[in-house]
């Protein structure tokens, strides 16, 4: 007899419009589909504008992630993005200068999304892998490192852009980052944030594997924009991972350009990772993961609503003007006059639209042809 089960979803038959979820046969060593099991594939479908998450997106994320959770014949849940130059670079940009921006009670509304899209991962009854299949920066970075493991390609970058464009990176990085790569290491990426290399994330802890992800001449190469080899620098730091400089970094850049992007290896790296958790119990795995998940939730947990406070605020003064200059300034200068507006500041300006309109690189550049 054939018992009948109760669906346990938020909301039954869900059709996704703004993200991407599939149901994929799980596959077994020799790539061959497992009878009866799958892999919860949710996708950010948003590459034009390098998988930045919407509003919209963001709800979609946290019923994919649910929907993945209650699937009884899903291993685990893989979270990706379109494309081959970003999995995730953060929030809508657009959306957050257009409509959020100056807006703190919306703003706050927003982050309650936010938060729980972070807590959904975090919480997930599946095993969750992040495929990055480019850049994971800023509420990209953080979104990755909630999922419990990363593959990525070693093209992707990784990194925080709150402090250049107005925000501070506390929807999750400042509580991850010390945990994954020490104090030090998540000052320079939370503070400074300059970009990792895959290679460099992977030397620190922040990922599980890389996998080359270009080709020159039908060979597979590795990226020609990093350091690849292990070796010291003149004051004994490793730079492996690090990016090319000088007439280096022109070299690779030719031969970045000559190559093609082919991400076949990083589906394989995906999909053995999620064959290797179906061969363990299900139960011991996800509670072994749900212990370790404690580390990262005691932080989380005690930070995201004063966080999420203070971020709401934030879009009344930083924020506002960070957001805007980057969605309407020129394509190569999309930062406020940094040096300018602390000299403002510094002669107590208040925070006016005026103040705003003077440190906005579009200003700036007029100013610089007068």
């Amino acid at each position: 007899m054939t018992r009948e089960l109760v669906n346990h979803e938020l909301v039954e038959g869900y059709e996704f419009r703004h993200i991407r979820y599939e149901r994929r046969p799980l596959l077994d060593a020799q790539r061959r589909p497992v009878e009866g099991l799958f892999n919860a594939w949710i996708w950010i479908t948003n590459p034009k504008q390098y998988n930045s998450y919407t509003t919209d997106a963001v709800k979609e994320i946290i019923l994919a992630f649910r929907s993945a959770s209650m699937d009884r014949a899903v291993v685990c849940a893989v979270f990706t993005g379109e494309g081959d130059k970003a999995f995730c670079t953060g929030g809508n940009t657009k959306e957050y200068a257009e409509y959020y921006a100056g807006n703190p009670q919306e703003y706050r509304q927003y982050m309650r999304l936010f938060n729980d899209m972070v807590s959904g991962i975090l919480s997930c009854d599946k095993p969750v892998i992040n495929r990055v299949n480019g850049m994971r920066i800023g509420g990209g970075q953080e979104i990755g490192m909630a999922c419990d493991f990363s593959v990525a390609a070693d093209t992707a970058r990784f990194g925080q852009a709150g402090p250049k464009h107005g925000s501070a990176p506390d929807g999750g990085s400042t509580d991850f980052l010390p945990l994954m790569v020490g104090m030090s290491a998540a000052m320079e990426s939370g503070v400074l944030c300059e970009p990792w290399s895959a290679h460099k994330a992977l030397r620190l802890g922040v990922i599980n594997e890389v996998v080359p992800a270009l080709k020159l001449d039908g060979k597979w190469i590795p990226n020609p924009m990093v350091v690849t080899d292990r070796w010291l620098d003149e004051f004994g730091n490793v730079v492996q991972g690090d990016f090319k400089q000088g007439s280096e970094r022109d070299a690779a850049k030719e031969s970045l350009a000559r190559a093609e992007s082919d991400l076949s290896l990083l589906d394989e790296a995906t999909e053995r990772m999620c064959f290797k958790l179906a061969l363990t119990m299900p139960d011991c795995t996800i509670k072994t993961i749900e212990s370790l998940r404690k580390h990262k939730l005691q932080h989380w947990d005690r930070n995201r609503e004063t966080n999420r406070a203070w971020l709401a605020l934030n879009m009344m003064t930083e924020a506002n003007a960070g957001f805007r200059a980057f969605n309407d300034g020129p394509k190569n200068q999309r930062e406020v006059d940094f040096l300018a507006l602390r000299r403002e500041l510094a002669q107590g300006r208040p925070w006016t639209e005026e103040l705003l309109r003077e440190v906005s690189p579009q200003y700036q550049a007029v100013k610089g042809k007068a």
